[in-house]
């Protein structure tokens, strides 16, 4: 059967539709389809000076596998036309439009799979749109109490128990509960999603040192190990808490296949420097498959053809895969 997957390119000025562009200019063993204006994707195309075509679509078709340079739109106009590079903040409701629309279909169709582009949350809460990031808003689209946001580079699989909060607010959002609850999904999706029949999740400590037996911090103490524990008495297999600075060693990282890191630049600094343009980001939880790139909308870029569509090719092949 072949798969289904929905592309929101995202902010429109920026490089969304330039990596999406040059993305088609592969073969895909799946049926893509963009939710997004066609005419932004011509004219994008055309400043690219790329082959491209499409097709309109209502979603009602049998899949069929994409042809080299070709896409099928499902359209979705723009408030305003778009200028490569300048944000305008009338365009922020089509942004929010196309990524509602893909995500209600794939509520109701979860064997298809949504990638989504980058996104520039500034121009999008400047519209009056409250929008902390995809991984929230989806979540609360599929009314889904808790996600987690894994990210996928090389043979390198991380994720978050904390994502978009200030740090001063991380040690209290590590509860019992919130740790019970994000380990748990990531220990299911691994098992279901990557086929790994028992996953080996190593912990980091949330101070440094793993807070050195209480003189750095208690948290390790207090919230994280007895956690741990009541969970490896369940079944799972948990190594931690271990430092932070020490976990992501070349040694370590052979005796996992997941590292839950406590917040969001624990993990994504080393995310990044590995692979900023093959690193993909993944959301566990949902009902349905959703991967995206991992990086920003690179207004400096946008219609320069200087943007590398790697982490767009890499999200779509884990959203083929799956």
């Amino acid at each position: 059967m072949i798969k289904r997957v929905l592309i929101t390119p995202g902010e429109p000025a920026g490089i969304g539709p330039d990596i999406l562009i040059k993305a088609i200019q592969n073969e895909w063993p799946c049926e893509l389809i963009a939710i997004a204006d066609p005419d932004l994707l011509s004219k994008r195309a055309e400043q690219l000076q790329l082959p491209f075509t499409y097709t309109l679509t209502n979603l009602q078709e049998i899949p069929i596998v994409n042809q080299k340079n070709t896409i099928k739109v499902y359209p979705v106009s723009l408030k305003n036309p778009v200028i490569a590079g300048q944000l305008n903040k009338q365009n922020s409701h089509y942004v929010i439009d196309t990524l509602n629309i893909a995500t209600n279909y794939c509520l109701t169709h979860p064997e298809c799979a949504l990638v989504t582009g980058p996104v520039h949350k500034a121009i999008i809460n400047a519209a009056g749109i409250s929008f902390s990031g995809h991984t929230e808003w989806l979540a609360k689209l599929a009314h889904v109490t808790k996600t987690v946001m894994l990210f996928v580079v090389q043979q390198l699989k991380v994720a978050l128990v904390t994502t978009h909060l200030p740090l001063k607010e991380v040690a209290d959002a590590i509860t019992p509960e919130t740790l019970t609850s994000v380990i748990s999904i990531v220990h299911r999706e691994l098992i279901t999603r990557f086929n790994i029949a028992n996953p080996r999740i190593g912990v980091c400590g949330l101070n440094p040192h793993a807070g050195e037996n209480g003189y750095l911090g208690r948290e390790e103490i207090d919230v994280i190990t007895p956690t741990l524990d009541t969970l490896r008495a369940n079944g799972l297999n948990l190594i931690g808490p271990l430092p932070a600075d020490t976990i992501f060693t070349k040694e370590l990282l052979q005796q996992f296949d997941v590292i839950l890191a406590m917040y969001h630049d624990q993990a994504l600094p080393l995310v990044k420097y590995l692979g900023f343009d093959s690193a993909v980001n993944v959301t566990l939880g949902l009902p349905f498959i959703r991967t995206s790139v991992d990086h920003g909308t690179a207004l400096d870029l946008a219609g320069t053809n200087k943007a590398n569509p790697g982490s767009l090719i890499k999200a779509i092949e884990l959203a083929c895969k799956k």
